[in-house]
């Protein structure tokens, strides 16, 4: 993070949050200082330590430096949410196209969608079989997430139990509430000369074959299937390196959490987030640097966009559209061996 983007956080977070203004403690003498406070709360985010860290460098005790953070979390979403942790407008959609087509090859693809497991140390003992999984063996609260090629996070939904899986995750997830209320992009394509009404994304195994998911052959046989199961699995790495990147950069996110609520962890996990985002930008690496509103759309519920969204027959047209076209398409790095083509 730069020392520009920390002064104007800091700038902001005492604008909207009186907690970080500078005043007099109980004994009528200075209290902590703005950046102090703001640098106790991203300390502990970046190192993942506990709040007690900051008594020798910041001579600050255990509890206000928890607190600290606490509401640094909530100020952070609370101002930053509508621009870094927001849904792609028709903007942004224009350039994720361009910009996935020109690195995976893959036209109008909107990112790679996947979930993640966080560690809940402070697990109330009554909340214990609902988020332990027998892959895990600590409760874990999970994370679903959308990431494009520049590993910017479109979408976030935390709080899930552990116990679930993918699937699960997706039946109570906002990603398509938006498509539902009639207040998504209008951003159609073509490929192979079918008309495609909205992007799509990039997936495993796992998840249901619905006309917005693009999923890779198990098995594939013949030549164009392996090119392009070379190719999904090269670009759905991108979801792979962004939770790579959450949990090496952001330390409370790859340790054991130890708030004692799913609100607050939620809070934590969608503050690096945003702050994950704000750096990209601030460093030039994001793919839309400049957030453009949509016009302001009335909501409208539609029943027939959850049966377009769950066709299994557009899932299958538009993959073996997609394998066409990187079957026409000349590139040396997806050339399968002979003797895998046998």
């Amino acid at each position: 993070m730069s020392k520009g983007l920390f002064l104007k956080i800091v700038s902001d977070v005492e604008t909207n949050n009186s907690w970080f203004e500078e005043g007099l403690d109980g004994r009528m003498k200075k209290s902590f200082t703005r950046l102090q406070k703001v640098t106790s709360a991203i300390r502990q985010l970046a190192t993942g330590n506990t709040p007690n860290e900051n008594e020798e460098y910041l001579h600050m005790a255990e509890r206000t430096s928890r607190e600290f953070l606490e509401y640094f979390c909530e100020t952070v979403c609370s101002i930053y949410t509508p621009e870094f942790l927001r849904r792609p407008t028709i903007h942004d959609m224009a350039l994720l196209y361009q910009a996935h087509e020109d690195k995976h090859h893959l036209p109008c693809m909107v990112g790679s969608v996947d979930c993640t497991h966080f560690v809940w140390r402070m697990c109330p003992t009554e909340f214990r079989g609902q988020y332990m999984r027998g892959d895990h063996r600590y409760p874990t609260v999970m994370l679903e997430a959308v990431a494009s090629q520049d590993l910017w996070v479109w979408h976030a939904s935390c709080g899930p139990p552990g116990a679930q899986n993918d699937i699960n995750v997706l039946q109570q997830s906002p990603l398509f509430d938006t498509e539902q209320n009639g207040t998504a992009p209008k951003c159609p394509f073509y490929v192979n000369n079918h008309l495609y009404k909205r992007g799509y994304y990039l997936v495993d195994g796992i998840y249901p074959k619905w006309s917005v998911f693009v999923k890779s052959f198990p098995y594939p046989h013949l030549l164009d299937e392996k090119k392009f199961k070379k190719q999904h699995e090269s670009a759905r790495k991108d979801i792979e390196r962004a939770f790579g990147i959450f949990k090496s950069k952001w330390g409370i996110m790859n340790r054991p959490m130890r708030a004692r609520s799913v609100k607050k962890i939620r809070y934590v996990v969608y503050t690096c987030i945003i702050l994950h985002n704000m750096t990209l930008k601030d460093d030039g690496n994001a793919i839309a640097q400049v957030h453009i509103r949509d016009p302001p759309v009335e909501p409208a519920l539609d029943d027939n966009v959850l049966d377009e969204l769950m066709d299994e027959d557009t899932h299958c047209i538009l993959k073996y559209d997609l394998v066409e076209h990187l079957g026409r398409m000349d590139l040396p790095h997806l050339l399968v061996d002979s003797d895998d083509e046998d």
